[in-house]
């Protein structure tokens, strides 16, 4: 037993006193393979793993886009929890511990929409969760009630399904969600500021969607329009691997594709999102870790679910840096606690228990708030300066700091360097901790000569430094070799600069990123750009530095458009040579936003 009076190291899957009971049923009855009508007749094909008993139980529903056979216990047994640094970890695997799920006395069915994998072809899918669910529930071996398991794909589902209140779902599980706007995860909140990357491309070699790649047909013609204006855009063809995807036309990645050709959100698409999110009425739990923040949709969208949600049943977790492992094993005495609340009626403690929970990073713990973002958070500037420095002390009007000069960088195209151009900007070491929990926002005064640019800003926590910076040899530079943690990052193309003014605040900048509302720069202009960082949770402990780097490209890590990892993707890059010009005075006083949250007992 552990002595009270000590702390030992947590996980950053799992929240303290982690619910957990004993096993209540052994064996497994396994049906591979059942079609199940859809209402148009369309069979989709699930596998259903239930306890040995004739009891009727609950089932949780796995349901995604994903090859479900991946997710089988023989698949998952071979693998046993892969960490997020092994190269046999595939983001796919994530459909829940059927083994786990069973033995305490649920139904694991698993499956795949039409159009994926052994389910059926043809006709729409939009009922497909909808009509599994209730075909679930009118099967002899369950008691009528449906939970929801999984995530990111899997999460995803639960949300959209959710929106259209089947009379048996009781309960959803939907981590890592997808964005919130749109269709199952749409393009606001997977490509932030209107900046295309390749995550659906990389993830797409493992996509299992009926595809018979035939010579390029024809498209309508809106859709030609933009496929002629694609074809022309010396952005895309300096990528050799997405060129290949233009020139079939919709034959092969076809929802690549289709970003590719309309990288650009409906102008109605926010409010009918919205309304839609604030139809669902059954209890929700949501979330994601700080690894989000690199292809960005599972962040984005379980935060947005979380303030649009109408529902008092709701709970947002955020885990750590790292993925959890896959197959999927992490957060199960979460989902077993949440489930057995809502579909069993077993009294788990989770009534009792904060709305929110997140690992903060630095500290290596686990704290809690009542609502997200946190309501005692201290929105504090730091400002961008000479010399790369990062200060709190603002520009003071009518003084030498309006004369303050530009910082510079070129950036090359990737055609003609692997070199990243970037500007640095450190505060002094810190005086005390400082914890920055939640959404931040950079406003950036800045002038470029090409017509468009990629703003690429990131976050970082630097040290510890007890160094000085004086005149004296070998003082006059922060050394080079200081620790470093990226944190979280930014986007925004210098065209979808446009905001929603009713939906922005300060420290969330809403762009418009409509067709509509794209509008080139004028060369040599100074533009006011409000840049959306992605949420995190820190604790920057005294003597480290806030760091803040802004670039304008990244790369793909290797040949051929490839990545050493899938789920944290490059971006589709100017094919020019662009100088950008950062400005810091009284009359431009770019700044970073943090979200600063006052000093409190550690565990609260």
């Amino acid at each position: 037993m552990t002595h009270p009076g000590i702390r030992l190291p947590q996980s950053p899957e799992n929240p303290p006193a982690n619910y957990m009971r004993e096993p209540s049923h052994t064996g497994m009855i396994v049906m591979r393979d059942v079609a199940v009508p859809m209402r148009d007749g369309v069979e989709l094909s699930v596998d259903i793993y239930r306890p040995e008993t004739e009891e009727p139980l609950p089932a949780l529903l796995a349901f995604a886009i994903y090859n479900k056979d991946l997710s089988s216990p023989d698949c998952a047994g071979q693998l046993s929890g892969q960490p997020a640094w092994s190269t046999s970890w595939a983001g796919p695997q994530e459909a829940g511990d059927t083994s786990l799920f069973v033995s305490r006395g649920y139904i694991h069915v698993v499956g795949s929409p039409r159009n994926i994998g052994k389910s059926g072809s043809g006709g729409s899918r939009e009922w497909d969760s909808y009509d599994l669910i209730e075909w679930i529930a009118a099967q002899p071996w369950c008691d009528g009630k449906v939970g929801m398991v999984g995530v990111s794909g899997y999460g995803a589902e639960q949300m959209y399904v959710a929106q259209q209140k089947p009379p048996h779902l009781k309960a959803i599980f939907g981590f890592d969600p997808r964005g919130a706007y749109g269709t199952l995860g749409g393009f606001r909140e997977e490509y932030p500021g209107g900046v295309v990357h390749l995550f659906r491309y990389l993830t797409g070699h493992f996509s299992v969607m009926h595809q018979d790649k035939h010579a390029p047909g024809e498209l309508d013609p809106q859709r030609e329009q933009w496929w002629r204006e694609a074809m022309d855009n010396p952005d895309y063809a300096q990528y050799v691997h997405l060129f290949n995807i233009l020139t079939m036309r919709g034959q092969h990645m076809p929802a690549f594709f289709d970003i590719m050709l309309n990288p650009f959100v409906d102008p109605e698409d926010a409010d009918r999102s919205e309304a839609r999110i604030g139809e669902i009425d059954i209890p929700v739990f949501t979330g994601s870790g700080w690894y989000g923040y690199t292809y960005k949709t599972h962040l984005n969208g379980a935060q947005s679910y979380w303030k649009h949600l109408q529902t008092n049943e709701k709970k947002l977790l955020f885990v750590g840096p790292a993925h959890l492992e896959r197959p999927l094993k992490g957060m199960h005495g979460e989902m077993l606690k949440f489930h057995d609340k809502h579909l069993k009626g077993i009294d788990s403690g989770i009534d009792q228990e904060p709305p929110v929970r997140y690992w903060l990073m630095g500290a290596n713990e686990w704290r809690s708030a009542q609502d997200w973002p946190l309501p005692e958070t201290q929105w504090t500037p730091f400002f961008l300066n000479s010399w790369g420095r990062l200060r709190t002390d603002p520009f003071v009007p009518g003084s030498i700091d309006d004369r303050i000069p530009a910082d510079s960088f070129v950036q090359m195209p990737v055609t003609q360097t692997r070199d990243i151009a970037t500007l640095r900007y450190l505060s002094e070491p810190l005086p005390h901790d400082l914890e920055v929990t939640g959404p931040a926002s950079l406003k950036l005064f800045a002038s470029i000569d090409q017509a468009d640019t990629n703003w690429i800003v990131t976050l970082k926590d630097v040290g510890p430094d007890v160094s000085v910076q004086t005149v004296r040899e070998g003082e006059t530079s922060v050394p080079s070799d200081l620790p470093e943690r990226e944190l979280t990052r930014g986007w925004l193309k210098a065209s979808n600069r446009a905001l929603d003014e009713e939906r922005s605040t300060e420290y969330k900048p809403f762009h418009k990123l409509t067709r509509e509302a794209a509008e080139p720069v004028t060369p040599g202009e100074i533009v006011e750009y409000d840049i959306e960082i992605l949420s995190t949770a820190n604790l920057f402990r005294k003597g480290h530095r806030v760091c803040l780097e802004i670039s304008a490209a990244d790369l793909p890590t290797g040949v051929a458009g490839a990545t050493n990892a899938e789920y944290i993707p490059y971006h589709v890059v100017s094919s020019k040579t662009t100088l950008h010009n950062i400005f810091h005075s009284s009359v431009h006083p770019s700044r970073l936003l943090l979200p600063v949250i006052p000093a409190r007992d550690a565990g609260e």
